[in-house]
């Protein structure tokens, strides 16, 4: 695949090929194939992946007398008259049976086919939940004004990456810019985890807190421009919240 699409969006053109998205996935594929030049190639690709391993199987044809026996179910002509054939009918053994599938090449080349698709599908599914589990937090902070509305959440996820989303509520008071803090436990200094100078989402430095954990509190002062000149909080703390499991 070529290396200029997203592997998020990658990942969602193979599940859309293959018909394994739900609910929103689903709809954000759709539009995408319907909008996205770069989507709509990477679908077409995975498509013409799928066909090449649907043409490595050789045509069987149909019996022509399968066709009358369906047509006769059909009611399309009448059915043929029974009649009693004497001759005696050869019951192959079941070790005659087996011993002619090994000898058989559309069989093992069919036996491959299924086997190569079901690997393809068990990959393919491990990396969904792998990238499923990689987006979804094992911590969640939601960090509330002195009113108890919510202004901010902060997402931990289970690789040590954590990212703090700004909500409506949340301002930046002119000339001055937010810091977020990491309280370590009681008694301890604030850690300064990220300075914030435009409402937007910021992946936090937790270089000097290896990890966040349940229970620790969040919290966001106004500072200068270029943050706390001092290390510790010295403007007012305008939102806080404890860090909780996420469900």
């Amino acid at each position: 695949m070529s290396g200029s699409i997203n592997p998020d969006r990658n990942r969602l053109a193979a599940e859309y090929v293959l018909g394994l998205l739900e609910s929103e996935e689903l709809r954000e594929a759709e539009r995408l194939a319907e909008r996205d030049p770069e989507f709509q190639m990477a679908v077409l690709q995975w498509q013409s992946r799928f066909a090449e391993i649907n043409e490595t199987a050789s045509p069987v044809p149909v019996p022509e007398t399968l066709w009358h026996r369906i047509e006769a179910d059909l009611g399309e002509q009448a059915p043929p008259r029974l009649t009693v054939d004497s001759t005696p009918v050869a019951v192959p053994s079941p070790a005659t049976t087996v011993l002619a599938l090994w000898h058989s090449l559309r069989f093992w080349r069919m036996a491959g086919l299924a086997g190569a698709f079901a690997s393809l599908l068990l990959a393919l599914g491990a990396g969904v939940l792998a990238s499923r589990a990689a987006r979804e937090p094992v911590l969640i902070a939601v960090l509330l004004t002195d009113e108890s509305r919510p202004a901010a959440v902060v997402n931990a996820f289970a690789n040590g990456r954590a990212e703090f989303i700004p909500l409506q509520g949340l301002e930046i008071p002119a000339g001055r810019a937010l810091e977020i803090w990491a309280i370590p436990g009681a008694n301890q200094n604030p850690i300064s985890v990220g300075v914030i100078h435009e409402l937007r989402s910021l992946r936090l430095n937790l270089d000097r807190l290896p990890r966040l954990r349940p229970d620790q509190v969040i919290a966001v002062s106004v500072e200068p421009p270029q943050g706390s000149p001092t290390g510790q909080p010295t403007g007012p703390v305008i939102v806080k919240g404890n860090a909780s499991t996420a469900l």
